[in-house]
């Protein structure tokens, strides 16, 4: 891939809404991979009939923050302004128009990502969608549609936040912590909020008490689907080298062409919830110290880099494009 595969990015538009994104917050990856693609790296070409995908460098997150009106719930700003980008790319470009935006794909992790990339029918039905809410039920598709892991980088990097003990030194079975958001969380603390010892999961920490050092003492850590699939814990605890515990519906794993999630996580069914602690203390320690090992080993593959490295989460994203688009048949 990175000998052949490349990149065109419209130069189209100014920012803060276009070629511009958060590096920081929960949103952080729409800023770092614009960022990332757009001044470095081999895959760029400046030649768009050398390019084997074209970029729509916008930013659903900075729409939200420079064109929606807050809290009025009307969303036709920006529909339009997706709406007269694309019409600006077709007008002024032939690539979108030969294939109906087949071998064009655009990157959202903010939650109305996929209703946003709706609003262009051919876009929706045709695009590549690199998604953080990589929901079945909300039309995204995994053969032509990628899914890419939420990361909150609170602070624009991951210093402090990678590694963790060894599988022998968490003393803790299962941790979770966070508040009623979604569906599927209220289920988890009403079984288990502050009912057993080994079942650690909280609504909030006490004071004094740190989350992450929380997710280091800890052999599982739960990750809850919130009102939306996608959730920054299951990155948070392969950092941290604690098995991630996946509680979703419809939620098509980042990266799963490649990644065999079986093998370093657990997926548990939500009408499973009240059986959790059953089936971790089932897991048995030689099976629970592969998974915990196997996490390490595939850790590099969502750490965020600056400039990006290889096999890091930024081109393991371009590489879930790339086999997308090759199954992407253009007639010149």
């Amino acid at each position: 891939m990175e000998k052949q595969f490349k990149v065109f990015v419209y130069e189209e538009g100014e920012p803060p809404l276009f070629h511009n994104g958060p590096c920081k917050s929960i949103y952080s990856m729409e800023g770092n991979f614009i960022h990332n693609l757009e001044v470095g790296g081999g895959l760029r070409t400046r030649d768009p009939d050398k390019a084997h995908v074209f970029f729509l460098p916008f930013s659903i997150t900075m729409m939200v923050q420079f064109v929606y009106v807050k809290n009025s719930h009307d969303f036709s700003l920006i529909k339009q302004t997706v709406a007269d980008y694309v019409d600006v790319i077709a007008r002024k470009h032939l690539y979108w128009n030969r294939s109906l935006g087949a071998d064009h794909f655009m990157l959202s992790c903010h939650d109305w990502g996929p209703v946003t990339s709706s609003y262009i029918p051919d876009m929706y039905k045709n695009s590549i969608r690199a998604l953080c809410n990589a929901n079945t039920s909300e039309g995204f598709n995994p053969s032509k549609d990628v899914s890419f892991p939420e990361i909150n980088l609170r602070n624009g990097d991951t210093k402090g936040f990678i590694g963790g003990p060894s599988a022998s030194r968490r003393p803790i079975l299962a941790f979770f912590a966070g508040g009623l958001h979604g569906p599927i969380r209220p289920i988890l603390l009403e079984h288990w909020e502050n009912k057993d010892d080994d079942m650690q999961v909280h609504r909030y920490l006490r004071r004094g008490v740190s989350y992450y050092d929380m997710m280091r003492k800890s052999k599982y850590c739960i990750c809850p689907s919130g009102y939306e699939v996608a959730s920054p814990r299951i990155v948070e605890a392969i950092y941290s080298g604690c098995v991630p515990v996946l509680i979703s519906d419809n939620y098509v794993l980042p990266f799963s062409d490649v990644l065999n999630w079986k093998s370093f996580s657990v997926v548990v069914p939500v009408d499973r919830i009240p059986d959790l602690k059953k089936i971790l203390i089932g897991i048995s320690s030689r099976q629970y110290i592969r998974m915990q090992r196997r996490g390490v080993q595939v850790r590099r593959h969502f750490e965020v880099n600056s400039p990006p490295k290889r096999f890091d989460v930024f081109y393991m994203i371009l590489h879930s494009v790339w086999l997308r688009r090759l199954n992407v048949h253009i007639k010149d």
